[in-house]
């Protein structure tokens, strides 16, 4: 529970929907690329997106890395500046990207869009759920909203880049998350101390059990991470070239993909439910489990067929996502869990940002059949990593009395 001076009393309605809007703001920001990169591939004089998609890698690399300094500031200097500084670094950097003129403009400008973008999952997500007394319920409703920019990044990218270009695909959202800064700044409470310095809420485990428990953590994120990389980086070139019937029509692509997302992200409000009232290990490990089939069932799927497929296995990639947040608020005390969870983003989400830097070469070598068959196995090897995670018997007979 939680104790005075924790300051529960700044989650006002207006701060939570404005913390929820920002990891939607986050994921949609580094997808616009995704979405937009055969158009800006155009432009800039390259004849197949393949080849410009290696350009985005270093904002993914920036996203995972920049956690650890972003959640170590979390906890020292306080959430609420540091989200503020997301809100703002966010909206100028993306009007920055729409005015670049060249690759490496343009790459340049993408990896300070993911240092800023660092910055919310080691410190929007602790925020939120500080004080929470349904933290699988917050983490869902959380994940949904960050699932649904990942959504808005596929129709509105597709709409403005259709009728207004891909510049304004940047520029417009980035208008978006500066009046979001300034809306952030007014509603959300000053916090009498940042969490460091606060009182602790909650018993700690021993130290090898919280180390073994992080190490799974961090394997299967990391593992989760090039997932999501792989699914939403690719997907919309996936649809392209499996669903030759609309695949001229980038906004009714951009639709149909966002219609994708919208249904997969329901399982992640599903999945919060169920973390408050069940063991989380079984659970999990039930998601991992349905990844394979639907990874494997869609390398060789076309047309509706695959669009069918596309919604499953994306519901069960981000069914996954509210396990690592809900172990971290399970076994981590408050006052180090941007730490925490900038040490686990900045292996996981670094090492995945490989996943950006290959995708073009890998599937322009040998085809998303090869993509989704190699997905499979990553799905596979977490599932094997999750057994290692200690069952809730093994927790309440290691942890120390109070």
């Amino acid at each position: 529970m939680p104790c005075p001076g924790d300051d529960v009393s700044m989650h006002n309605t207006p701060t939570r929907v404005l913390l929820n809007v920002g990891h939607a703001i986050d994921h949609m920001f580094l997808l616009i690329f995704a979405t937009a990169v055969t158009t800006i591939a155009l432009e800039f004089g390259l004849t197949r997106w393949e080849d410009l998609m290696p350009y985005s890698a270093a904002a993914f690399l920036f996203f995972g890395l920049g956690a650890l300094p972003a959640g170590k500031l979390g906890d020292h200097w306080g959430r609420r500046s540091m989200m503020i500084l997301f809100f703002m670094g966010m909206g100028a950097s993306a009007m920055l990207v729409a005015v670049t003129q060249s690759p490496l403009q343009l790459a340049l400008a993408l990896a300070l869009l993911g240092c800023f973008a660092s910055i919310y999952h080691p410190v929007g997500i602790p925020m939120l759920l500080q004080g929470s007394t349904k933290p699988g319920w917050t983490i869902g409703v959380n994940g949904f909203a960050g699932n649904i920019g990942v959504a808005l990044a596929a129709v509105i990218t597709g709409y403005l880049v259709k009728h207004f270009g891909w510049r304004l695909a940047f520029a417009v959202p980035g208008v978006l998350s500066l009046a979001c800064g300034i809306a952030f700044a007014m509603v959300s409470t000053v916090e009498s101390a940042p969490p460091a310095k606060r009182k602790a809420t909650q018993v700690e485990l021993p130290t090898r059990l919280l180390a073994r428990v992080f190490l799974v953590m961090t394997l299967a994120a990391t593992a989760g991470s090039l997932l999501f990389n792989f699914s939403t980086n690719g997907n919309y070139e996936l649809l392209h070239e499996r669903f030759a019937d609309i695949s001229r029509d980038p906004a009714l692509l951009g639709v149909l993909l966002a219609v994708v997302y919208a249904v997969a992200s329901i399982a992640q409000l599903v999945v919060g439910r169920l973390i408050d009232r069940f063991a989380l290990k079984p659970l999990y490990l039930t998601v991992l489990l349905l990844q394979i089939p639907f990874l494997l069932f869609a390398a060789h799927a076309e047309s509706w067929t695959l669009y069918v497929m596309q919604a499953l296995f994306m519901t069960a990639i981000f069914g996954a996502i509210p396990f690592t947040d809900a172990m971290i608020v399970r076994y981590v005390d408050d006052r180090m869990r941007s730490r925490v969870a900038g040490m686990r983003l900045a292996v996981s989400l670094g090492a995945s940002s490989v996943a950006v830097w290959l995708l073009g070469p890998l599937v322009k070598q040998s085809g998303f059949a090869t993509l989704l068959w190699v997905m499979a196995g990553i799905a596979f090897i977490t599932f094997l990593v999750v057994t290692q995670l200690p069952d809730t018997r093994t927790l309440e007979t290691e942890k120390p009395a109070v």
